[in-house]
């Protein structure tokens, strides 16, 4: 069997093999952000850029290389790939018969004021989603539903993007954290009370960050109340439950309490100024064409399909049912097993690429295995959520094909872009660019408490997933802060919350959002909006966590339990 180990420093030095690795991130964004250049073909030039690296400068074998681009592109389909169809095809079927015409004045009923509205979508109904789902779900709900009810498409896309951010951490029912604990052998608690601790904090300062980017600083102080409401009642949350339960169900809990503290404010205050956008105050046009006055049941037959869709992802979510769908335990397989959940080895990949020193303790062979759980899959779920949606407004199977045919055809552009995307990442992980950029950011001495969040945020660009910038730098943090005598799990726990801020500028999420708004060619300005509003509030992260690193290490958890 053919076995190649990575090197980190393939130039001699650290920093210029470092530059060199970050080539193909660098020209992705450029090419997206300066250079206008359509997402799918930049991609593609990008994986280009770090195949020619990989093999290039640091003699990857080639076949190893276009493995790994192969496996990422998979990868890139599914899972990722089929949740986005789920999603939009959920909100092509409620645009098709005009229910999502419904849902848009059952949120206006809440609250005229634009500013509202995003708080609700896109942090407090994100967040559920993210809790349930992850992996990219959040966004391309949150969008369609932000552009449904009357929001540009550049806005809806930007403000759903900064909206998932604080929840990312413990996404996925936790699944972030609970791979952290996995990969570096730290307590899950522990890590789950140090993100707990430092994440609330952005929490609070999100909802605020969300409406002053659509509003502007005196937009966000007219309606402070709501903005406090929404933030301060979904960090109280996160706090309670990432330190007193675990990573499982904080976004769920958070998000709910959020939502409900949020209606409850508006039974009692309400905005002096309705604010609403240039295009909207200028027009004689109405926004909606729905009567007044609508029954219960015409309210809840419009929101059955995204009651569903909250259902069907909060159930395929749930470990026991995930465990059922894939089969059953392995010593208690029951009727699925072997049927709905099928492993491939990447051949040759697969234990052919090695991590050697510093990056783990130990060399260790980088599995290469796809899982194809077909069933188990959160795009399964929203599939079936669709089909019952479907069902449940009537709809001839016909009608639903041509739709769900019609949904199809307008992603296939960013399907590509997606794939070529993940095949970029996958690429640079198994070549070793991104632990050699994760070297270049140890070697900062005493300031390391700083830039771990960033490591983090790197991470999460790099991948499109916090759980992947854990696998990827979360031993890293931890041996690197042993060096330094700084506690493990506060450098553990800041690869995650620093993370999260680089999901809203990770190409999968630009992508997603790109499609979920009907922005394919678009994703450069999608990534100009956010991209800063991203590195501040990844600096921020830094910030808090040197502080804590030095002036307030009381509030770091203890490595053992009292």
């Amino acid at each position: 069997m053919q076995t190649w180990t990575q090197t980190y420093t393939p130039l001699g030095s650290l920093w210029l093999s470092a530059l060199v690795a970050t080539i193909p991130v660098f020209a992705l964004l450029a090419m997206l952000g300066l250079l206008h250049v359509r997402a799918h073909i930049a991609a593609l030039i990008g994986l280009g850029c770090s195949l020619l690296i990989a093999i290039g400068v640091y003699g990857m074998p080639a076949n190893l290389a276009f493995e790994a681009a192969g496996y990422g592109a998979a990868f890139g389909l599914f899972p990722i790939g089929w949740i986005v169809i789920g999603a939009i095809f959920i909100f092509d079927l409620c645009v098709a018969t005009g229910k999502f015409e419904i849902c848009k004045h059952t949120i206006v009923a809440l609250s005229k004021d634009r500013r509202i509205q995003a708080l609700l979508i896109a942090f407090s109904f994100g967040a559920f989603i993210e809790g349930a789902a992850g992996f990219g779900t959040p966004v391309a709900i949150s969008a369609a539903m932000l552009i449904g009810i009357g929001f540009r498409p550049l806005q809806a896309a930007g403000l759903a993007l900064i909206g998932n951010t604080a929840p990312v951490a413990y996404g996925a029912l936790g699944t972030p954290l609970l791979t952290l604990a996995s990969i570096t052998g730290l307590p899950l608690h522990a890590l789950s009370s140090c993100a707990g601790r430092i994440l609330p904090i952005f929490s609070m300062i999100v909802p605020f960050w969300i409406v002053c980017t659509m509003a502007g600083v005196r937009g966000a102080l007219e309606i402070w109340p709501a903005c406090l409401t929404c933030g301060l009642s979904f960090a109280a949350a996160q706090f309670a439950m990432s330190n007193f339960h675990g990573p499982w169900i904080v976004d769920i809990v958070g998000a709910i309490f959020s939502m409900f503290m949020l209606v409850v404010l508006l039974r009692f205050w309400r905005p002096k100024n309705i604010w609403q956008f240039e295009h909207e105050a200028n027009s004689a046009e109405p926004a909606l064409l729905i009567p007044d006055k609508l029954t219960t049941r015409e309210k809840l037959a419009a929101w059955m399909p995204w009651i569903l869709l909250s259902v069907f992802v909060f159930a395929w979510g749930v470990p026991q049912i995930k465990t059922f769908l894939d089969g059953g335990p392995k010593n208690e397989p029951n009727f699925l097993a072997r049927k709905s959940y099928i492993e491939f080895q990447i051949k040759p990949l697969h234990n052919a690429v090695i991590r050697d020193k510093p990056v783990v303790p130990e060399p260790k062979a980088e599995d290469a295995v796809f899982k194809f759980n077909w069933l188990s899959a959160t795009g399964t779920g929203l599939l079936f959520a669709a089909i019952f949606s479907s069902l449940f407004l009537g709809l001839r199977p016909r009608q639903s094909a041509k739709i769900f045919a019609r949904t199809l055809w307008r992603l296939r552009l960013p399907l590509l872009t997606i794939a070529a995307m993940l095949a970029l990442g996958y690429t640079t992980k198994y070549a070793g660019l991104d632990a050699t950029m994760g070297l270049a950011f140890a070697q900062t001495g005493w300031a390391f408490p700083f830039f771990s969040p960033l490591l983090g945020w790197l991470g999460v660009a790099l991948t499109g997933s916090d759980t992947s910038s854990n696998v990827l730098f979360g031993n890293l943090q931890k041996l690197t802060a042993q060096q330094l005598g700084i506690s493990p799990i506060l450098a553990a726990s800041a690869n995650s919350a620093g993370g999260v801020m680089g999901k809203m500028i990770d190409a999968q999420s630009i992508v997603v959002a790109g499609a979920a708004t009907g922005q394919q060619g678009g994703e450069g300005a999608i990534l100009r909006y956010v991209f800063w509003h991203s590195l501040a509030l990844a600096i921020l992260v830094g910030f808090v966590v040197l502080a804590m690193a030095y002036w307030f290490p009381g509030l770091i958890p203890p490595l053992e339990p009292k």
